[in-house]
């Protein structure tokens, strides 16, 4: 029980994402009508935002500011107050993503670019620690590195096919 708390508390942002789809599955299924392909564009998507930007990056905030030391160590960086600056900017795309959640297009590409920026320069600056440091810490080079890459192309696609579906 302990291995699997901390593999899904080590890896946060799978570990929401899976929520998300599973809550938007519920979503779906609790419909009272069949869901339209608008109704699956929409419940992914809004779930998404809710789980993989807001809460994630909520759960961010918290680790880096609250647990500076353990975030730095999992990295395999040593604590500095930055730990501090990138959860308060992680505390920012966590309000976003609550935000876009209900919220309409602009909102919600908005909840994606901006996460996207920061993911994918962290994603770089993960592959210039696993090159230049030999960094292969679980939060440098394990499932976290993969999903600053995936999270904003999963995020991207999902606004797509939300405004594909809602053309009819």
């Amino acid at each position: 029980m302990e291995a699997a708390i901390t593999f899904i508390l080590s890896n946060f942002t799978l570990s929401f994402f899976v929520l998300g789809l599973v809550v938007a599955g519920v979503a779906l299924l609790r419909m009272k009508k069949p869901p339209t392909r608008e109704d699956v564009a929409e419940k992914l998507l809004a779930w998404f935002l809710f789980f993989s930007i807001g809460v994630s990056f909520f759960y961010n905030f918290v680790m880096h500011v609250f647990f500076g030391a353990m975030a730095a160590a999992f990295i395999g960086w040593a604590d500095s107050p930055f730990q501090a600056e990138v959860g308060f900017a992680s505390l920012g795309f966590a309000v976003v993503g609550f935000l876009a959640w209900r919220g309409g297009f602009g909102l919600r590409l908005a909840a994606v670019v901006g996460p996207a920026c920061f993911l994918w320069g962290a994603a770089g600056g993960h592959v210039y620690q696993m090159i230049t440091a030999g960094n292969f810490a679980p939060g440098n080079a394990g499932v976290i590195f993969y999903s600053d890459i995936l999270i904003p192309l999963i995020g991207f696609g999902l606004l797509w096919w939300r405004c594909r579906a809602g053309r009819g």
